[in-house]
């Protein structure tokens, strides 16, 4: 049977060892499951449901690190030419860890073979699209 990441919540009860990067109020680690390479995720420190119940205090600590993780990935790795930042809201959105998570997604050239629509493809019929 598979261990239930929500209790105790996964994110409340990680090892500081695995942090990249930490503020007072938020911290940054990479994916378990990575998209693709250095996939990171930044987390506020409050146990918090999603984005929206972030303060605004939060909101710039978890933006702080987002930007503290991008230069850090960029400069590991030159083939990262692009990202995608996002989170998911609600069991629906795809969200299975109920704490409140920003994925930050390392793009390569050539990494898929269209990348048009980006976050479109949470919806894989929606992410194409003609102008």
């Amino acid at each position: 049977m598979m261990k239930d990441p929500n209790n105790p919540c996964l994110f409340c009860n990680s090892n500081e060892s695995n942090f990249i990067f930490e503020n007072r109020l938020s911290y940054a680690s990479y994916d378990t499951y990575p998209v693709s390479k250095y996939h990171c995720l930044v987390i506020p420190k409050r146990h918090i449901k999603n984005f929206f119940e972030l303060t605004d205090e939060e909101l710039l600590a978890c933006n702080e690190l987002i930007k503290r993780v991008k230069d850090e990935i960029i400069k590991r790795d030159p083939t990262v030419d692009g990202f995608n930042l996002g989170t998911n809201i609600g069991e629906v959105s795809g969200q299975s860890i109920l704490h409140c998570h920003l994925h930050l997604i390392p793009r390569r050239s050539g990494d898929v073979d269209n990348p048009q629509g980006g976050v479109r493809s949470v919806i894989p019929n929606k992410q194409h699209y003609i102008r």
